[in-house]
């Protein structure tokens, strides 16, 4: 691990890391001696680090010879990554020729919890005022790709908070109720579309990308100002993600 520096550095986080970083990369499991001869730290401090790593399932030690390993944590964080990697590989053809077609914003985000996440986005050389960067989270009920996969997962709808939900904009859809309805047509229809719900002037349709057991993995839109969405454009964008959605479940399935 390069040396870091900045103001902003946690010190301790940074030493931890280290100790994580060099555990993982031997392929083998590891002695406290060993780690201390390597990073030139403090023995007292090393252990410290290993004992929080190993309580918090990143490290795995073996108590019966007193060595260190990556641990369940750990691989289930490179497995989701390598998860990822392999979604986005399989949906950037997709993504490509959406934006040829419509030269339009095309996103690729999965859910968690009650949030999605941003993890790929292809933008068309034209300026799109838009706030979404990849790694960013926004409510899912205010996102066409929150609806096209809660759409999906009602069990996921009924854990909403009571209440209203968070407002983006003056038009976010925010009872939990509408959302339920909304979702029978998303579910019926196959896609779902929001205008100026989570950025104001800005219309997305959104697609649920399945997995063969019909759960969705992730969900792939189409972002633009509004003004140029017209309604038969709507329904070119709309059929057009449905159809590269499907090919990109039925290669999940594959």
């Amino acid at each position: 691990m390069d040396k870091l520096e900045g103001d902003y550095m946690v010190q301790p986080v940074v030493k931890a890391l280290q100790v994580l970083d060099y555990v993982a990369r031997q392929g083998h499991m590891v002695t406290l001696t060993e780690i201390v001869h390597e990073l030139k730290l403090p023995k007292t401090t090393v252990f410290r680090y290993l004992q929080t790593l190993s309580a918090t399932g990143f490290l795995a030690h073996d108590v019966w010879h007193d060595r260190y390993g990556v641990g369940a944590n750990f691989r289930e964080l490179a497995r989701v990554d390598n998860d990822l990697s392999g979604l986005r590989e399989l949906a950037q053809p997709e993504m490509r020729q959406l934006v040829a077609t419509f030269n339009e914003t095309v996103n690729l985000a999965i859910l968690d919890d009650s949030d999605i996440v941003y993890i790929d986005m292809l933008e068309p050389a034209r300026p799109l005022r838009a706030s979404a960067r990849i790694g960013l989270r926004h409510p899912a009920h205010s996102t066409s790709l929150g609806k096209a996969m809660l759409a999906f997962l009602p069990e996921v709808v009924d854990r909403l908070p009571g209440g209203e939900l968070e407002q983006m904009t003056i038009k976010t859809l925010t009872e939990v109720s509408k959302l339920r309805r909304q979702a029978e047509d998303v579910r019926r229809r196959g896609y779902a579309v929001e205008v100026g719900e989570n950025e104001d002037g800005l219309m997305c349709i959104g697609v649920p990308i399945l997995d063969r057991a019909g759960h969705p993995v992730a969900a792939m839109s189409m972002s633009a100002p509004e003004r140029r969405m017209r309604p038969e454009r709507t329904s070119e964008a709309a059929e057009a993600l449905k159809v590269a959605a499907s090919r990109i479940s039925q290669q999940l399935a594959a």
